[in-house]
């Protein structure tokens, strides 16, 4: 990244983005608030014509113009298949201070910085604990996969086997963030889990992949009572399994989860085919997002945000606790006797009549 653009950036301000609003004919009427983005800069504004308007400004360097467009043309054909997501609005150069990108226009170039505009969709925290609310969003998930299936990303990241964590890797060796006394631990492990993870892959012949959320965890669904549940923030939308918008709804225990998982999949199976082989992918995938973090928190680590929000990240115990975790992945990889996650069903388990 260039580091003045980053420097820019960093010093973002909400009159800055008001006033790119402004180029685009987007009047607000005072009332403002700056939403939680560690990634990019995200304001919320209410409109002198009614409206309520969320602006993402786009860390530079992060994607290319072509890569947000393709975000924002899925956003649309999801939203024109009925699925509730936030689609980008249509952009105007009314100041004539903007350039535009996209057809139509819903990306805008204002000074050094990129933004688009999307309608503010509220809503709460989805009870993941309620087999009703993981069945809708099972359905939801299936549907949005059903467009995900139309036509493929040219230009987004791929998250399948193991590239996705080598890129990761290659960066945190180039950034030499590694404590020497952790770094020849550390990188074996990921090695190891890297070659394992590409087994398993491989051990699936014509695995379909589509355009995916490619973040599906809670924090990125909300939830209404009248209307059910609807997806926010589009921005890491990838190519991959289709197991991948699944496997971080879940929490709690094996047994937990693995409920979970089958009442999210009897929604699912209602409105799109699932290959129950990618189960086998859960635990790769988790690990591949591990080392991901990891690099993720790195390559931001001159962000005066990150410091403040992860202090413990790049200490000597937080490497030395990598390795241990992603050795608990290595052998969570391993081949089991143990029954196929598909082979469970609702039927199979006795579960305490409190868990819902």
């Amino acid at each position: 990244m260039n580091p003045d653009l980053d420097r820019s950036f960093g010093a973002l301000t909400p009159e800055f983005m008001l006033d790119a609003l402004d180029a685009a004919g987007l009047f607000g009427d005072g009332r403002m608030l700056q939403l939680n983005s560690y990634e990019n800069r995200v304001l919320q504004v209410h409109l002198e014509d009614g409206r309520i308007a969320v602006a993402k400004f786009y860390r530079p360097g992060r994607w290319s113009d072509a890569q947000i467009l393709e975000e924002h043309q899925f956003a649309r054909e999801l939203a024109e298949a009925e699925v509730p997501v936030a689609a980008p609005w249509t952009l105007s150069d009314a100041k004539a201070q903007l350039r535009l990108a996209g057809d139509p226009a819903t990306l805008a170039h204002f000074g050094d910085q990129r933004f688009a505009v999307t309608p503010r969709q509220g809503g709460r925290a989805p009870e993941l604990e309620d087999r009703e609310v993981l069945s809708w969003i099972g359905r939801l998930l299936g549907r949005l996969h059903n467009v995900g299936r139309q036509r493929p990303f040219e230009h987004r990241l791929s998250w399948v086997g193991e590239q996705p964590g080598q890129l990761a890797r290659t960066l945190l060796l180039d950034l030499d963030c590694i404590p020497i006394e952790v770094l020849p631990a550390w990188d074996a492990m990921v090695q190891a889990c890297l070659a394992r993870i590409q087994q398993i892959f491989d051990a699936i012949p014509d695995l379909q992949t589509l355009r995916l959320h490619g973040d599906c965890h809670p924090g990125n669904i909300l939830w209404t009572p009248d209307h059910g549940p609807h997806f926010v923030d589009l921005d890491d939308a990838v190519t991959g399994p289709a197991v991948q918008d699944l496997w971080m709804l879940l929490s709690g225990d094996e047994v937990a989860a693995r409920q979970q998982l089958m009442w999210i999949l009897d929604g699912y199976e209602t409105v799109a085919e699932f290959d129950r082989r990618e189960l086998n992918l859960i635990e790769p995938l988790r690990t591949l997002r591990m080392i991901h973090h990891s690099a993720w928190l790195a390559k931001r680590w001159n962000d005066p945000a990150f410091p403040l929000a992860f202090p413990w990240f790049g200490s000597s115990n937080y490497w030395h606790d990598q390795v241990a975790k992603l050795g608990e992945q290595l052998e969570a990889m391993r081949p089991k006797d143990e029954r196929p996650l598909d082979d469970f069903r609702d039927d199979d388990v006795q579960f305490d009549e409190g868990f819902k």
